[in-house]
């Protein structure tokens, strides 16, 4: 071969070993939006969010809303494996194999009364979605639709975590030891957010939400009468001893620099008036943005309790209640997932749209999906401040906005097609050998 045209098919094959075939401006997930405003989605999405308003299900109990899951996937046609952690469902779209990212929406509802009037008001007495839940498994539903019509160019397997108990359950851990989530590159959640306008975000990357647990402490005394307090050994008094040296925790050993919660919201102890009781029982939360900080509250929780229980001769016995109320650790974005995150969802709302987040000394079980893969979870607005203000979550007067539904179903389908897209572009192309007589 001359010269000339072996230079020529070396430019060919340089050419094609530095044009990535995909880009994150691909032109069908540009759409996705737009899709997810059509009346065929957005009125398909609100059906869905109201019926489940209306139904709803406490944390391992989503049986009819993982039924209305398993219902819609198979009209779109989308396998799916159930159950998973009791009531959970995992569905699939694209390719069925490698690489794999997942996109998740929780299913459960919170033991309370609703208060709010309207045609779709909770039937279910005590119980009600007052955080949202039935909106994010609307929207992973929409996310499926558009995702579903564009399957062929989806370069992998998008999972989608339909997953139970979130609230207070740890229900995303019960997801990860079911397996199902096995070599997943990355993993994506939204919350609806009442104060942050509709069409926005909010997120950044680190730390975002508190890790917590929960605490029961039982102080043991000897009672007696209220007028011969000698004759007695007081749990109220060496209780309240307790609570004050609790916060000294925060004040006196903790860094300023590093937020830290401890509240005792628990206090029983006697019913008489003039009789001191054999015992005190308290309960309360700690909260911190590292697992090391929540660690160290746990241990001197105890300390402090069992000590000063001590001085007051009494005894005492501490329980973390890890059936009950499991520990959930602080939630952390991955930074690499941040910058992604701002990408695209800049490309598809506008920069302006996309906003940094306060940190919450709430906690949120998404964190456990971020300590077994790179995760990323983010706010969604829905606040229209021209229509009403909206209440914040659990509160019996909550609200959603359905007109954030197509934000969020926009935003996770961009998200996981874009990402398996990177993730095509990065891969090391093979180098074959070519023999030289070519």
């Amino acid at each position: 071969m001359g010269f000339v045209k072996w230079l020529n098919l070396l430019t060919i094959f340089h050419l094609f070993a530095v044009t990535p075939i995909f880009s994150y401006s691909s032109s069908f997930t540009s759409k996705f939006l737009d899709l997810a405003k059509e009346p065929e989605v957005f009125d398909w999405m609100v059906d869905i969010r109201r019926k489940i308003h209306e139904n709803p299900e406490l944390g391992y109990e989503e049986f009819e809303t993982s039924k209305l899951i398993r219902s819609e996937l198979t009209k779109l046609g989308i396998p799916y494996k159930h159950p998973v952690a009791v009531t959970g469902v995992i569905g699939f779209i694209g390719t069925g194999s490698s690489p794999f990212v997942a996109l998740r929406a929780d299913m459960d509802a919170l033991a309370m009364q609703e208060l709010v009037e309207w045609e779709h008001k909770s039937k279910v007495p005590g119980k009600m979605h007052a955080c949202g839940h039935d909106a994010h498994v609307s929207m992973l539903l929409g996310a499926a639709k558009i995702l579903k019509a564009h399957e062929k160019e989806i370069p992998g397997t998008i999972i989608l975590v339909f997953q139970p108990g979130e609230e207070g359950h740890g229900g995303a851990k019960k997801i990860l030891a079911s397996g199902a989530l096995e070599n997943v590159s990355a993993i994506f959640g939204l919350h609806v957010h009442p104060n942050e306008p509709v069409g926005e975000v909010t997120s950044k990357s680190g730390s975002l939400a508190a890790g917590s647990g929960f605490f029961e402490a039982i102080i043991s005394g000897k009672g007696g009468h209220a007028a011969i307090p000698h004759h007695a050994i007081d749990p109220i008094v060496a209780t309240s001893n307790v609570i004050i040296s609790l916060q000294h925790i925060l004040s006196r050993e903790v860094n300023p620099l590093d937020p830290q919660v401890l509240t005792v919201g628990k206090f029983q102890g006697g019913d008489a008036y003039n009789v001191i009781p054999d015992s005190v029982t308290i309960g309360g939360t700690f909260r911190a943005f590292s697992r090391e900080s929540v660690m160290y509250l746990k241990k001197r929780i105890e300390q402090v309790i069992i000590g000063q229980a001590a001085v007051h001769r009494c005894n005492a016995t501490v329980s973390f209640l890890d059936e009950e109320k499991p520990y959930f650790p602080p939630t952390v974005n991955n930074e690499e997932l941040h910058e992604y995150f701002n990408s695209v969802v800049g490309n598809l709302l506008g920069v302006d749209k996309v906003k940094r987040a306060k940190l919450l000394t709430a906690s949120e079980d998404f964190a456990f999906y971020q300590e077994a893969m790179p995760g990323y979870i983010f706010f969604l607005g829905m606040e229209n401040k021209s229509v009403e203000q909206l209440p914040s979550a659990h509160s019996p007067y909550y609200k959603v906005n359905e007109d954030a539904l197509p934000y969020g179903a926009a935003i996770h389908a961009s998200l996981a097609s874009n990402y398996l897209l990177k993730l095509h572009q990065d891969l090391p192309l093979v180098q074959e050998k070519y023999n030289d007589e070519l």
